[in-house]
């Protein structure tokens, strides 16, 4: 069974792409983009699986 990490993380709306492609080629898959604290603010939640050497299996 696949195990999975979370992560959110803070993106700005004028360099999305850019964040987003950053934490694409470390291996997190978007799951969803949510309003963050202010207009120029989003957080977006990013997941990944565990690599089969940390799950303990």
């Amino acid at each position: 069974m696949t195990k999975w990490e979370y992560v959110t993380v803070p993106v700005l709306v004028h360099a999305t792409k850019q964040i987003l492609d950053n934490w694409g080629a470390d291996g997190w898959e978007l799951v969803q983009v949510v309003p963050g604290m202010n207009p120029e603010n989003l957080v977006a939640y990013m997941k990944r699986p565990i690599p089969s050497a940390e799950q303990g299996s």
